[in-house]
């Protein structure tokens, strides 16, 4: 018992690590291992759900996928996108440098910035770890052994776990809630990239009001892992005012424009 303790504490002590808003997290699993599910949940959910062939909607969807990408410092040609046929507003990113659009997402977004606002939360999560940092917290409620056996690459379970915690399917909206502490890490820095990519940042906050109002209402804050959408709005758009002067400088060097 002392022994898995001492263990425990070790992994917990040597798998620490910082998000991009100075946040400690805890990521237990190799990155390498995170790409690699991601990349194969990817393939899987393009065998089972429709991959769009409408090429202006593809094309719409990479435009601003590559400018917020580029604004980021990554090499957009690394990152796969693929826009999926599905009514649900939904966007998601995964490990392995995957992103995947819904139709019901293009329709809902209004403009270039609002999808663009979107994109860029969701590679947040990515870029931010949040994956792994779920995964390792599911791997430490395992227990001990489980902990330190899927850290050094030896668990024969450790696909369950990952797919678990990744949420890998579409009735589950391809990826199960984040935390509410992982949703608002990844709304400011979605504001971050899209500001830097010439988006207009104040459009985040209005895309929140379209969702708040396709979903009719929403669960009290308390009882959701995500803010409530007033919230979100609220601090989407006071955090939009810190990114104003970037957005102008940096506005539509590059027209995305979305099908009729």
């Amino acid at each position: 018992m002392k022994l898995n303790f001492l263990l425990l504490t070790f992994l917990l002590l040597v798998a620490c690590s910082t998000s991009p808003t100075g946040r400690k997290q805890l990521n237990l699993v190799g990155e390498s291992q995170m790409q690699q599910m991601g990349k194969d949940s990817f393939e899987k959910l393009k065998q089972q759900e429709k991959v769009s062939t409408n090429q202006a909607a593809n094309t719409y969807v990479s435009c601003v996928s590559h400018r917020v990408l580029k604004a980021m410092g990554e090499k957009p040609s690394d990152w796969e996108v693929v826009v999926f046929e599905d009514k649900s507003p939904n966007a998601f990113a995964l490990p392995g440098k995957k992103i995947g659009v819904h139709t019901g997402m293009i329709d809902l977004a209004q403009n270039p910035d609002q999808l663009a606002a979107v994109i860029g939360h969701e590679i947040g999560h990515v870029l931010a770890s949040h994956g792994n940092e779920r995964v390792s917290q599911n791997i430490v409620a395992q227990g001990t052994m489980a902990a330190a056996s899927l850290a050094i690459g030896q668990d024969t379970t450790k696909d369950q776990l990952l797919i678990a915690a990744l949420g890998v399917g579409a009735q589950v909206g391809v990826l199960l809630p984040f935390s509410r502490k992982h949703e608002t890490e990844a709304d400011l820095l979605g504001l971050k990239y899209m500001s830097k990519a010439g988006f207009n940042p104040q459009e985040a906050a209005n895309l929140w009001v379209q969702m708040k109002q396709k979903a009719g209402g929403s669960p009290p804050e308390f009882l959701s892992t995500h803010p409530s959408p007033d919230s979100r709005i609220k601090t989407l758009r006071k955090e939009a005012d810190k990114y104003r002067s970037q957005y102008k400088k940096n506005d539509q060097n590059t027209q995305c424009s979305k099908p009729s």
